[in-house]
């Protein structure tokens, strides 16, 4: 079985990372997005409405499970038998980043993470950048999946 999981903080979740999960679906029998937990992180939003939004936008989709973690991405893959590490890739500087925490992973523990190149419509999304457009009162509602699409 090819079960991969998806981590992130989802801050809130975004038509980027929407596209990717819908990509791999083909590519896996089960994607686990998996929403890291931070203590020392302030979220814009919570725990629970990240979640929320998540299994919103994947209900119609079996292959998909949301679940929340602390600590190792790793770790998690050993606990729930995930074999790979799914990651979405917008640009160089997100290459640079996400092959030197690959490369550490599959040294640690032989797990392959895997990237998909995000769509050019979606590439320039970013959570951080739909926070900054919720903050300052913007129209967000074009840069995430319907379940967020709510007044903060």
């Amino acid at each position: 079985m090819r079960k991969a999981i998806f981590p992130g903080s989802f801050d809130p979740i975004t038509l980027g990372h929407e596209d990717i999960i819908n990509r791999a679906i083909s590519l896996f029998d089960e994607i686990v997005i998996a929403i890291g937990v931070n203590a020392d992180k302030k979220y814009m939003f919570s725990l629970e409405e990240r979640k929320h939004f998540i299994e919103e936008t994947f209900k119609n989709e079996p292959k998909v499970s949301v679940i929340t973690y602390e600590g190792l991405t790793i770790d998690l893959c050993h606990r729930i038998g995930a074999n790979f590490i799914l990651r979405g890739l917008r640009n160089p500087a997100d290459f640079e980043f996400e092959k030197a925490i690959a490369h550490t992973n599959r040294r640690l523990s032989k797990i392959e993470t895997v990237f998909l190149l995000t769509a050019a419509k979606t590439s320039y999304i970013s959570s951080s950048i739909v926070r900054d457009v919720l903050r300052n009162g913007g129209e967000y509602e074009m840069l995430v999946p319907e379940a967020v699409r709510v007044q903060k």
